[in-house]
Protein backbone atom coordinates (compact mmCIF):
# COMPACT_ATOMS: atom_id res chain seq x y z
CA UNK A 1 0.00 0.00 0.00
CA UNK A 2 1.15 3.53 -0.56
CA UNK A 3 0.80 6.87 1.13
CA UNK A 4 -2.41 8.83 1.05
CA UNK A 5 -2.47 12.58 1.42
CA UNK A 6 -5.53 14.07 3.02
CA UNK A 7 -6.92 17.54 2.58
CA UNK A 8 -8.34 17.30 6.08
CA UNK A 9 -5.99 18.02 8.97
CA UNK A 10 -6.30 15.04 11.27
CA UNK A 11 -4.26 15.07 14.47
CA UNK A 12 -3.25 12.51 16.12
CA UNK A 13 10.85 -0.51 4.51
CA UNK A 14 17.01 -2.47 -1.85
CA UNK A 15 16.46 -5.99 -0.56
CA UNK A 16 19.07 -7.68 1.64
CA UNK A 17 20.06 -11.33 1.34
CA UNK A 18 18.68 -14.04 3.58
CA UNK A 19 20.87 -14.88 6.58
CA UNK A 20 23.11 -17.87 5.93
CA UNK A 21 21.13 -19.98 8.36
CA UNK A 22 17.72 -19.14 6.86
CA UNK A 23 16.30 -22.07 4.90
CA UNK A 24 13.84 -22.08 2.04
CA UNK A 25 12.59 -25.14 0.22
CA UNK A 26 11.20 -26.05 -3.18
CA UNK A 27 7.45 -26.36 -3.58
CA UNK A 28 7.39 -30.15 -3.97
CA UNK A 29 7.43 -31.90 -0.65
CA UNK A 30 8.10 -28.74 1.34
CA UNK A 31 5.25 -29.28 3.73
CA UNK A 32 6.80 -32.25 5.49
CA UNK A 33 10.09 -30.39 5.75
CA UNK A 34 9.12 -27.12 7.35
CA UNK A 35 5.44 -26.97 8.25
CA UNK A 36 3.67 -28.95 10.93
CA UNK A 37 -0.02 -28.51 10.23
CA UNK A 38 -1.10 -30.56 13.24
CA UNK A 39 0.27 -27.99 15.65
CA UNK A 40 -1.96 -25.36 17.18
CA UNK A 41 -2.53 -22.55 14.71
CA UNK A 42 -0.50 -19.43 15.34
CA UNK A 43 -2.28 -16.09 15.38
CA UNK A 44 -0.58 -12.73 15.73
CA UNK A 45 -1.74 -10.84 18.82
CA UNK A 46 -0.46 -7.36 18.14
CA UNK A 47 -0.99 -5.15 21.17
CA UNK A 48 -0.30 -1.70 19.74
CA UNK A 49 -3.57 -0.06 18.76
CA UNK A 50 -5.01 3.37 18.10
CA UNK A 51 -8.45 4.89 18.41
CA UNK A 52 -10.69 5.60 15.45
CA UNK A 53 -11.84 9.18 14.87
CA UNK A 54 -15.55 8.46 14.59
CA UNK A 55 -17.88 7.02 17.17
CA UNK A 56 -18.62 3.45 16.11
CA UNK A 57 -19.34 2.18 19.62
CA UNK A 58 -22.97 1.53 18.76
CA UNK A 59 -22.22 -0.15 15.42
CA UNK A 60 -22.81 -3.89 15.32
CA UNK A 61 -21.48 -5.96 12.45
CA UNK A 62 -23.70 -9.03 12.20
CA UNK A 63 -22.41 -12.53 12.67
CA UNK A 64 -21.58 -14.33 9.42
CA UNK A 65 -22.11 -11.17 7.37
CA UNK A 66 -18.54 -10.58 6.12
CA UNK A 67 -16.80 -12.09 3.10
CA UNK A 68 -13.01 -11.95 3.30
CA UNK A 69 -10.98 -11.85 0.09
CA UNK A 70 -7.49 -13.02 1.03
CA UNK A 71 -5.00 -12.08 -1.68
CA UNK A 72 -2.36 -14.83 -1.82
CA UNK A 73 -1.40 -14.93 -5.48
CA UNK A 74 1.59 -12.58 -5.55
CA UNK A 75 4.98 -13.72 -6.83
CA UNK A 76 7.07 -11.91 -4.21
CA UNK A 77 10.09 -11.37 -6.46
CA UNK A 78 11.73 -8.91 -4.06
CA UNK A 79 12.02 -11.63 -1.45
CA UNK A 80 14.39 -13.62 -3.67
CA UNK A 81 13.07 -16.94 -2.36
CA UNK A 82 12.17 -20.19 -4.09
CA UNK A 83 8.46 -19.74 -3.39
CA UNK A 84 6.11 -16.76 -3.09
CA UNK A 85 6.73 -14.76 0.07
CA UNK A 86 3.29 -15.43 1.55
CA UNK A 87 4.09 -19.15 1.81
CA UNK A 88 7.47 -18.81 3.47
CA UNK A 89 7.60 -20.10 7.05
CA UNK A 90 7.26 -17.57 9.83
CA UNK A 91 8.16 -19.32 13.06
CA UNK A 92 7.10 -22.62 11.50
CA UNK A 93 3.83 -21.56 9.89
CA UNK A 94 3.27 -20.15 6.39
CA UNK A 95 2.92 -16.39 6.49
CA UNK A 96 -0.46 -16.50 4.75
CA UNK A 97 -2.00 -18.68 7.46
CA UNK A 98 -1.57 -16.10 10.21
CA UNK A 99 -4.21 -13.68 8.97
CA UNK A 100 -6.21 -16.59 7.53
CA UNK A 101 -6.62 -18.07 11.00
CA UNK A 102 -7.31 -14.65 12.51
CA UNK A 103 -10.20 -14.02 10.13
CA UNK A 104 -11.53 -17.57 10.34
CA UNK A 105 -12.14 -17.29 14.07
CA UNK A 106 -14.05 -14.04 13.98
CA UNK A 107 -17.80 -14.44 14.41
CA UNK A 108 -18.48 -11.75 11.81
CA UNK A 109 -16.75 -13.71 9.05
CA UNK A 110 -18.94 -16.02 6.98
CA UNK A 111 -16.38 -17.07 4.36
CA UNK A 112 -12.84 -16.60 3.18
CA UNK A 113 -12.17 -16.48 -0.55
CA UNK A 114 -8.49 -17.23 -1.06
CA UNK A 115 -7.12 -15.84 -4.30
CA UNK A 116 -4.14 -18.05 -5.09
CA UNK A 117 -2.45 -20.31 -7.60
CA UNK A 118 -4.16 -23.75 -7.49
CA UNK A 119 -0.83 -25.40 -6.59
CA UNK A 120 -1.00 -23.72 -3.17
CA UNK A 121 -4.65 -24.42 -2.34
CA UNK A 122 -3.76 -27.44 -0.21
CA UNK A 123 -2.11 -25.17 2.35
CA UNK A 124 -5.53 -23.73 3.11
CA UNK A 125 -7.56 -26.89 2.50
CA UNK A 126 -5.56 -28.71 5.18
CA UNK A 127 -6.92 -26.25 7.77
CA UNK A 128 -10.62 -26.86 7.23
CA UNK A 129 -11.06 -28.92 10.39
CA UNK A 130 -9.69 -26.00 12.41
CA UNK A 131 -11.68 -23.08 11.03
CA UNK A 132 -15.22 -21.83 11.49
CA UNK A 133 -15.61 -20.04 8.14
CA UNK A 134 -16.48 -21.37 4.70
CA UNK A 135 -13.50 -21.73 2.37
CA UNK A 136 -13.53 -20.80 -1.31
CA UNK A 137 -10.88 -20.23 -3.96
CA UNK A 138 -10.42 -17.92 -6.88
CA UNK A 139 -7.67 -17.49 -9.44
CA UNK A 140 -5.30 -14.51 -9.31
CA UNK A 141 -5.40 -11.97 -12.11
CA UNK A 142 -2.72 -10.06 -13.96
CA UNK A 143 -2.94 -7.04 -11.65
CA UNK A 144 -4.09 -6.62 -8.06
CA UNK A 145 -7.45 -5.17 -9.09
CA UNK A 146 -8.02 -8.21 -11.33
CA UNK A 147 -7.36 -10.55 -8.41
CA UNK A 148 -9.77 -8.61 -6.21
CA UNK A 149 -12.37 -8.69 -8.97
CA UNK A 150 -12.02 -12.47 -9.35
CA UNK A 151 -12.39 -12.92 -5.60
CA UNK A 152 -15.38 -10.60 -5.55
CA UNK A 153 -17.19 -12.77 -8.11
CA UNK A 154 -16.97 -15.72 -5.70
CA UNK A 155 -18.47 -14.12 -2.58
CA UNK A 156 -21.85 -14.96 -1.13
CA UNK A 157 -24.57 -12.75 -2.60
CA UNK A 158 -25.95 -12.10 0.89
CA UNK A 159 -22.72 -10.73 2.32
CA UNK A 160 -23.00 -7.25 3.76
CA UNK A 161 -19.30 -6.36 3.81
CA UNK A 162 -16.28 -7.29 1.70
CA UNK A 163 -13.00 -7.34 3.62
CA UNK A 164 -9.90 -7.41 1.39
CA UNK A 165 -6.55 -8.34 2.92
CA UNK A 166 -2.98 -8.96 1.77
CA UNK A 167 -1.87 -12.37 3.01
CA UNK A 168 1.65 -10.92 3.30
CA UNK A 169 0.42 -8.93 6.32
CA UNK A 170 0.44 -11.68 8.96
CA UNK A 171 0.37 -9.49 12.07
CA UNK A 172 -2.97 -7.77 11.71
CA UNK A 173 -4.87 -7.92 14.98
CA UNK A 174 -8.45 -8.93 15.62
CA UNK A 175 -9.01 -5.61 17.37
CA UNK A 176 -7.96 -3.58 14.33
CA UNK A 177 -10.06 -5.75 12.02
CA UNK A 178 -13.09 -5.21 14.21
CA UNK A 179 -12.57 -1.46 14.13
CA UNK A 180 -12.27 -1.22 10.37
CA UNK A 181 -15.27 -3.52 9.89
CA UNK A 182 -17.39 -1.18 12.01
CA UNK A 183 -16.14 1.89 10.16
CA UNK A 184 -16.74 0.20 6.82
CA UNK A 185 -20.28 -0.65 7.84
CA UNK A 186 -20.95 2.88 9.02
CA UNK A 187 -19.31 4.80 6.15
CA UNK A 188 -19.47 2.29 3.31
CA UNK A 189 -15.72 2.09 2.78
CA UNK A 190 -12.85 2.07 5.29
CA UNK A 191 -9.18 1.16 5.31
CA UNK A 192 -6.61 0.57 8.01
CA UNK A 193 -3.81 3.12 7.98
CA UNK A 194 -1.17 4.73 10.13
CA UNK A 195 0.12 8.31 10.12
CA UNK A 196 3.33 8.72 8.12
CA UNK A 197 6.43 8.89 10.32
CA UNK A 198 9.02 9.92 7.76
CA UNK A 199 9.37 13.25 5.97
CA UNK A 200 8.01 12.78 2.44
CA UNK A 201 9.27 14.91 -0.44
CA UNK A 202 7.83 15.20 -3.92
CA UNK A 203 10.47 15.00 -6.67
CA UNK A 204 10.51 15.63 -10.39
CA UNK A 205 11.57 13.18 -13.11
CA UNK A 206 15.22 14.19 -12.59
CA UNK A 207 15.11 13.45 -8.85
CA UNK A 208 15.17 17.07 -7.75
CA UNK A 209 12.93 18.03 -4.83
CA UNK A 210 9.78 19.87 -5.86
CA UNK A 211 8.32 20.33 -2.42
CA UNK A 212 8.05 18.83 1.05
CA UNK A 213 4.62 17.42 1.81
CA UNK A 214 2.84 18.13 5.06
CA UNK A 215 3.37 14.99 7.11
CA UNK A 216 0.28 15.68 9.22
CA UNK A 217 -1.89 14.98 6.17
CA UNK A 218 -0.09 11.81 5.05
CA UNK A 219 -1.18 8.30 5.94
CA UNK A 220 0.36 4.93 5.03
CA UNK A 221 -2.32 2.58 3.77
CA UNK A 222 -2.58 -0.99 5.03
CA UNK A 223 -5.11 -3.78 4.81
CA UNK A 224 -7.79 -4.90 5.51
CA UNK A 225 -9.77 -2.57 3.28
CA UNK A 226 -13.50 -2.90 3.86
CA UNK A 227 -16.17 -2.00 1.32
CA UNK A 228 -19.89 -2.63 1.04
CA UNK A 229 -20.56 -5.02 -1.88
CA UNK A 230 -22.87 -2.67 -3.75
CA UNK A 231 -20.23 0.08 -3.70
CA UNK A 232 -17.49 -2.26 -4.83
CA UNK A 233 -19.71 -3.51 -7.67
CA UNK A 234 -20.38 0.02 -8.88
CA UNK A 235 -16.71 0.88 -8.52
CA UNK A 236 -15.60 -2.08 -10.61
CA UNK A 237 -18.17 -1.22 -13.27
CA UNK A 238 -16.70 2.29 -13.53
CA UNK A 239 -13.07 1.14 -13.42
CA UNK A 240 -13.63 -1.53 -16.07
CA UNK A 241 -15.69 0.76 -18.29
CA UNK A 242 -13.10 3.52 -18.28
CA UNK A 243 -10.02 1.29 -18.22
CA UNK A 244 -8.69 2.75 -14.98
CA UNK A 245 -5.80 1.30 -13.00
CA UNK A 246 -5.87 1.40 -9.21
CA UNK A 247 -3.17 0.54 -6.70
CA UNK A 248 -5.37 -0.33 -3.76
CA UNK A 249 -8.93 -1.43 -3.22
CA UNK A 250 -10.58 1.65 -1.78
CA UNK A 251 -9.28 3.62 -4.78
CA UNK A 252 -11.99 1.82 -6.73
CA UNK A 253 -14.55 3.49 -4.48
CA UNK A 254 -12.73 6.84 -4.58
CA UNK A 255 -13.49 7.01 -8.31
CA UNK A 256 -17.18 7.03 -7.35
CA UNK A 257 -16.55 10.14 -5.22
CA UNK A 258 -17.76 8.16 -2.20
CA UNK A 259 -16.06 8.96 1.12
CA UNK A 260 -13.44 6.51 2.38
CA UNK A 261 -12.61 6.52 6.07
CA UNK A 262 -9.14 5.79 7.44
CA UNK A 263 -9.28 3.65 10.56
CA UNK A 264 -6.12 4.26 12.53
CA UNK A 265 -4.35 0.95 12.94
CA UNK A 266 -1.02 -0.40 14.19
CA UNK A 267 2.53 0.08 12.96
CA UNK A 268 3.16 -3.60 13.62
CA UNK A 269 0.77 -4.54 10.80
CA UNK A 270 3.73 -4.76 8.43
CA UNK A 271 3.79 -6.20 4.93
CA UNK A 272 6.44 -8.90 4.60
CA UNK A 273 8.13 -8.03 1.32
CA UNK A 274 11.87 -8.46 1.94
CA UNK A 275 14.02 -10.76 4.10
CA UNK A 276 14.44 -7.86 6.53
CA UNK A 277 10.66 -7.67 6.94
CA UNK A 278 10.56 -11.38 7.68
CA UNK A 279 13.14 -10.99 10.43
CA UNK A 280 11.19 -8.08 11.88
CA UNK A 281 7.96 -10.10 11.89
CA UNK A 282 9.76 -12.94 13.70
CA UNK A 283 10.99 -10.50 16.30
CA UNK A 284 7.56 -8.97 16.85
CA UNK A 285 5.96 -12.39 17.26
CA UNK A 286 8.73 -13.51 19.59
CA UNK A 287 8.24 -10.45 21.79
CA UNK A 288 4.50 -11.03 21.90
CA UNK A 289 4.90 -14.66 22.96
CA UNK A 290 7.39 -13.74 25.68
CA UNK A 291 4.91 -11.23 27.11
CA UNK A 292 2.24 -13.86 27.76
Amino acid sequence: MGLLQLNLNFTSSSCSLFPDNYQTFPRNGYKNQIFDFKRKARIAKTKISCSAKIDNSSVVVKEKSVSVILLAGGKGKRMGASMPKQYLPLLGQPIALYSFYTFSRMTEVKEIVVVCDPSYQDIFEDTQENIDADLKFSLPGKERQDSVYNGFQAIDSNSELVCIHDSARPLVSTEDIEKVLKDGWQIGAAVLGVPAKATIKEANSESFVVKTLDRKTLWEMQTPQVIKPELLKKGFELVNREGLEVTDDVSIVEHLKHPVFITEGSYTNIKVTTPDDLLLAERILGEEESSY
